[in-house]
């Protein structure tokens, strides 16, 4: 009996599935007959983008922090559509604003990509002379380099969609909550909210299911637009005003809140950025927190401790001899020991997943509904996309409970895809445009390091997209470290470029795992969404394009106006860099660092572990400590570090009280008003420190 309505079950559930896979694909036939690729998203896409770059460099430069903002750019995208829609041909739908999103996310993230942020001023600021630095790059060199790094994690991430998107149904939920994002700006949030809480299975969220008829439901519909707009529009002017008043008065971004001797020795401070605290709200209060510990212990605990015991004895601040310089070694123990368990247990998942494959057909036997001699190959893990009417039972346990199969996902029409042709050969010209430009900006790589630093780049990317897409976080700081681990065994420390040469080979790394993830995500959201992947696809590569160029000259333009490293612009992410290749090769460790180095790496391990063990259980998980939220919190200094954590209670306070009412989009919104407003409004003091506008 149990048998039977087990039976009946499963029946039933394939019944109703087949019933929607039906309709997903009705809403695909429909979305394909829409203009997928379009001049006018394609426009507005670059110059979010633009906009989110000249963000994301002024935030990358403080304090390492750089967001990848698809949601705020499909809003802004869609707000810039509203507001001229009286001039449209036809409306703005929701395929191109994914693809206004996926052009914006690729222009506007190249300052990680092409380590704007990190690598480039290691290699010019903190280079030592012995090591063939310090570098000096011309605007040409810096675009040269990032125009080779751009590319190949694009062309290499496409032929996985099939497999981590359609079959695995990996969650993505930053895709998946932007997808959500775009149908309710374009009128459907019932159907969008519906289908995302589908267990297992992420359709297309159809837009025009429920159209809106009636006089009422369209001023209820003008209503929320205008709240949304106004939301954004306050929190943008707060933002923007205080940063406009920080030139003149930088002092508001050090306020002593512990007092003054505090804040003059221990730099227990705190900067009321309104972006940061945005930047909390988006990281939410899990992470936030991670990282408020991370300050306690680096800065409350062994800052004063080195300080106190001569092993630090400069100045609290100064990277070379005082206690920040000691604290950062601590601080990449925790995040290597915490990227290389994440990164293994990533791996472990599909390592077991090919073994079973390989022992499929002597450890299973087909049971009712599979064929004969037709199954004994297949994989049992629905994962897997195993084909209908597989079910599987292990020969040793005849009476454990048999998998449902489960189909993948309806997919696009063939036209609408990417084809293998294209995938092959751009990523054998963007493979050799990598190394080529390498080799001209740095003639002192050796090729094999250049072509091992591309491979490494290449397979390292794969973990990066599948973390993306199951933890929701890139761990391109994790994967480049990893690269340089690996490239101490590669390249002698008797090489006089050692150190330049690792800190390149890292670069690449992180570059393709930063492409990769970040075209991956977008394909999620356009998967959901029904907007063709090949239209995404040329969207990514056309931003990647221009923000090569344009990151390069913000740069540049940053470098030039202002002194960098500075009180103002720390780039703690270089030090971390240059630290990181110095460590690999034996070099620089202050006393007694490499033992609380050991001790903080082995309790990391232990709790990266204990995180992973926890997987299932959110809340249990979110309070054992992250490694690498608890070393970014260690190695900034606490006046950012304490913004966030402001911003992750706000996160908190919403999702307590406040969501059920009013649900996460007024959130989302306010935290992109509130980082957009700095990020642009800090164009504006760029134009005044050029010009030489003093402050007081």
């Amino acid at each position: 009996m149990a048998r039977r309505r087990r039976d009946e079950e499963t029946l039933s559930r394939r019944r109703s599935e087949s019933a929607h896979r039906a309709q997903v694909e009705r809403t695909m036939e429909q979305r394909a007959k829409q203009p997928q690729f379009t001049l006018r998203a394609t426009l507005v896409g670059l110059l979010v983008g633009t906009l989110v770059c000249f963000s994301n460099m002024y935030f990358g430069l403080q304090s390492e922090q750089v967001s990848m903002m698809s949601m705020p750019s499909s809003l802004i995208g869609f707000a810039i559509f509203k507001a001229l829609g009286k001039h449209l041909n036809f409306p703005f739908t929701p395929v191109e604003n994914v693809l206004v999103q996926t052009i914006a996310v690729a222009v506007g993230s190249m300052p990680l990509s092409a380590g704007f942020v990190g690598v480039i001023p290691a290699l010019e600021k903190l280079l030592r002379p012995e090591e063939g630095g310090p570098l000096k790059f011309t605007v040409m060199q810096l675009i040269t380099w990032s125009m080779g790094v751009a590319f190949f994690g694009v062309f290499f991430a496409v032929p996985l969609r099939k497999q981590v998107i359609i079959k695995e149904k990996l969650k993505f939920p930053s895709g998946t909550a932007t997808a959500l994002m775009i149908s309710v700006l374009h009128g459907n949030q019932k159907s969008a909210e519906t289908e995302s809480e589908r267990e297992g299975y992420e359709p297309i969220i159809n837009a025009e299911t429920e159209p809106v008829d009636s006089n009422t439901a369209e001023v209820e519909a003008n209503t929320t637009w205008e709240l949304k707009m106004k939301i954004l529009l306050y929190s943008f002017l707060v933002s923007g005003l205080y940063t406009f008043i920080t030139y003149f008065f930088p002092v508001v971004r050090d306020v002593p809140i512990f007092g003054s001797g505090l804040a003059t020795t221990w730099l227990w401070t705190l900067n009321p950025s309104p972006a940061y605290i945005g930047q909390g709200i988006i990281m939410g209060t899990s992470t936030t927190l991670h990282m408020l510990l991370g300050a306690i212990v680096g800065w409350g605990v062994l800052s004063p401790l080195a300080k106190n015991h001569g092993w630090a004895p400069g100045a609290v601040h100064d990277w070379k001899d005082g206690a920040r310089g000691w604290i950062v070694w601590v601080s990449l123990a925790v995040m290597l020991s915490d990227s290389l368990i994440s990164l293994g247990a990533l791996m472990w998942g599909p390592a077991k997943d090919f073994v079973v494959y390989l022992r499929g057909s002597k450890g299973y036997q087909a049971i009712a509904g599979d064929e004969a001699g037709s199954s004994s190959s297949r994989i049992s893990r629905s994962r897997q996309g195993r084909e209908p009417g597989t079910v599987r039972r292990p020969l040793r346990a005849p009476t454990q409970e048999r998998e449902e199969a489960e189909l993948p996902d309806p997919d696009c029409p063939p036209e609408h895809l990417v084809s293998n042709e294209v995938v092959i050969m751009g990523l054998a010209l963007s493979g050799t445009l990598c190394i080529t430009t390498i080799s001209i900006v740095f003639p002192e790589m050796p090729l094999y390091s250049i072509i091992a630093a591309f491979l490494i780049a290449l397979v390292l990317s794969i973990m990066g997209v599948r973390a993306l897409g199951q933890t929701d976080l890139n761990p391109v700081s994790g994967i480049s470290k990893l690269t340089q681990l690996l490239f101490a065994l590669i390249v002698p420390a008797s090489n006089p470029s050692a150190v330049m040469i690792n800190l390149v080979a890292g670069a690449v790394s992180e570059a393709g795992a930063q492409q990769a993830g970040d075209i991956m995500q977008d394909l999620k959201t356009g998967h959901i969404i029904g907007a063709a992947p090949r239209a995404q696809f040329y969207g990514q590569l056309i931003g990647s394009a221009v923000g090569a160029i344009v990151s390069a000259w913000i740069y540049k333009l940053y470098n030039t106006v202002y002194t960098i490293p500075s009180k103002l612009f720390q780039v703690p992410t270089a030090y971390v860099w240059i630290d990181c290749s110095r460590l690999v090769f034996g070099q620089g460790l202050p006393p007694y660092a490499r033992d609380f180095a050991v001790v903080f790496a082995s309790i990391f391990t232990i709790t990266t572990l204990i995180k992973i063990r926890l997987k299932g259980h959110p809340f249990l998980n979110s309070l054992i400590p992250g490694g690498i939220a608890f070393a970014v919190g260690m190695y900034n200094v606490p006046s950012f570090t304490l913004a966030r954590a402001v911003g992750g209670l706000v996160e908190w306070y919403w999702r307590g009280w406040m969501v059920k009412k009013y649900g996460e989009t007024p959130l989302v919104i306010l935290a992109s008003g509130l980082i957009l407003g700095e990020g642009l409004v800090s164009i504006v003091n760029l134009v005044m420190a050029s010009f030489g506008v003093r402050s007081f």
